[in-house]
């Protein structure tokens, strides 16, 4: 499992949250959801080490996440690439076969094999000579997965991955996290749509500038925890008698 302890990070003295506790379970698919600006990015790159942390451990099966660094695959958000970088698809997708390589190893015809076969796993095949920034947002998201497939992670970590991609696309990637979930894998999504997080995630982190509560989605997410983290107005909407808890 991946344990989160004591964690605080702040920008410019303004802690984002302080002494965060959270674990992610193995062979789960995880949500993390909130409003704008509740620290959920920010709790994926401390995750990562990708910002400055004040104080906090992180840690997967008792190693630190930079033991682990190659166990681990992260598909940031669409917003945060850079989509003129000269690369195409295949080029792309290869670089997830990187980290098992090693200094001075080129991927080979094992690699190249390994690339086709994910891009063919993600419908992706005839897009491999394409751009990136050619793709649309739901293909551009599949070449990340497929990436991750390649890379053989134990830990997938993905940040708004559904944002600005077709249904065809969203529903594809579900599959393939179902799969990684079902092979034990631990999988983080941060995510933004309320009325799926009851059919998407085994559990759910609710925050808001700090955890308000994680566990199981069917105890998690319900009217007090989505009132308090949101809007009372916004719980009154989803958690209705007529639709349901949240569907």
């Amino acid at each position: 499992m991946l344990t989160i302890k004591n964690l605080t990070v702040a920008y410019d003295e303004t802690p984002v949250f302080a002494n965060l506790d959270v674990t992610f379970q193995a062979g789960k698919i995880t949500g993390i959801i909130g409003p704008n600006g509740a620290g959920k990015s920010t709790l994926i790159k401390a995750v990562l080490g990708l910002i400055k942390t004040q104080q906090g451990t992180v840690a997967y099966n008792d190693q630190t996440m930079k033991q682990v660094q190659k166990q681990v695959a992260y598909v940031e958000q669409r917003k945060d690439l850079d989509l003129t970088f000269p690369i195409n698809v295949f080029d792309l997708v290869e670089t997830g076969t990187y980290g098992r390589l090693g200094l001075f190893r080129s991927p080979g015809a094992k690699e190249r094999a390994e690339t086709e076969q994910a891009l063919a796993q993600v419908a992706l095949s005839d897009f491999k000579r394409r751009q990136i920034g050619n793709l649309s947002g739901g293909q551009l998201q599949r070449v990340f997965v497929a990436r991750a497939i390649v890379q053989q992670a134990e830990i997938i970590i993905l940040d708004e991955p559904f944002v600005g991609i077709d249904l065809q696309s969203e529903t594809a990637i579900m599959a393939i996290l179902q799969q990684w979930r079902d092979q034990g894998k631990t999988i983080i999504v941060v995510h933004h749509d309320l009325n799926k997080v009851s059919r998407y995630f085994d559990d759910l982190v609710v925050m808001n500038h700090g955890v308000i509560d994680y566990g199981p989605t069917s105890a998690v997410y319900n009217p007090a925890n989505i009132g308090q983290a949101f809007s009372a107005d916004l719980s009154a909407v989803l958690f209705t008698e007529k639709t349901g808890v949240g569907e």
